[in-house]
């Protein structure tokens, strides 16, 4: 009988070409894109078998988990990026930071507890929730961030087009949304449409004690009903926020006047040396 012919072993190439046709169809994208770059560094360093699967498998999961919370960030609404990190403590010597710092943990999101924050102008309340907001898309929680004006007139575009079912539904779903600046902006109206009242009390009603909802407000609680449009609603509002809210009021100086105020002096200085020198 003729002997069998043993199978010639794939050259190195054609194992590069297979390995490549498996990262494709596994989707691991960044290590195809640096394969060469992963060869040379297990040539150099000789891990173990273990070693180098963990250290290769590690950056797709690291690169993975950063692209997701990208994607969350990206489709949350949230237009900046703001962090407690970057935060001015000192310039808001009021502000309780052990319970901002705390708010960040998000156990009241999961203990579906709603939060306020009042303030005037100026003073925080939006970096605060954008920070948290950023913090709950890095956490994967699922957030949406939405100004009170553009929310209201997202939802009122559904009743023109006969997607407000939809869009009411969309909004109600996130484990956090955050309702920016209510009382900043005015309050669209027309005809026959619910006031901005209905609209956010079926937005809040849906949501009360199944999901977190975190607002902050220019105006004190007690003008809600004037700015939009419905006294009664809005004290239905207000009484489902109270029972599971958790409040802060920032009783302090506006950061963005103060910083054009420094500008202000700055650019006054700038003047005043360059009148020197041209002297």
């Amino acid at each position: 009988m003729p002997r069998r012919r043993t199978p010639r072993p794939p050259s190195d190439d054609e194992l590069l070409e297979r390995l490549r046709g498996h990262l494709r169809f596994l989707g691991l994208t960044l290590t195809l894109a640096e394969l060469e770059e992963r060869l040379a560094w297990a040539t150099r360093e000789r891990p173990g078998t273990t070693a180098l699967l963990e250290h290769i498998l590690g950056i797709e999961a690291a690169h993975k988990l950063e692209t997701r919370v990208e994607r969350r960030i990206r489709t949350s609404g949230l237009i900046e990026s703001k962090t407690l990190e970057g935060f001015d403590w000192d310039f808001q010597p009021g502000l309780d930071k052990d319970l901002i710092l705390e708010l960040a943990r998000l156990d009241f999101v999961q203990r579906r507890e709603d939060l306020v924050i009042t303030g005037d102008s100026g003073t925080g309340k939006s970096h605060i929730l954008k920070a948290l907001g950023l913090r709950a898309c890095r956490l994967g929680v699922r957030m949406r961030y939405a100004r009170c004006v553009d929310l209201l007139d997202d939802l009122h575009a559904g009743l023109a087009d006969g997607t407000y079912a939809r869009r009411l539904k969309a909004w109600a779903r996130p484990e956090l949304l955050i309702i920016d600046d209510v009382g900043l902006g005015q309050v669209k109206k027309q005809g026959d449409e619910p006031t901005a009242a209905h609209t956010l009390y079926n937005l809040v009603d849906r949501r009360h004690g199944r999901v977190s909802t975190a607002i902050t407000s220019n105006i004190l609680l007690s003008e809600w009903g004037s700015y939009l449009g419905d006294a009664t609603l809005t004290a239905a509002i207000l009484d489902r926020l109270a029972m599971h809210a958790l409040r802060i009021d920032i009783d302090g100086p506006s950061y963005r006047q103060k910083v054009a105020e420094d500008r202000a002096a700055e650019r006054k200085t700038r003047r005043r040396r360059s009148r020197a020198k041209k002297s």
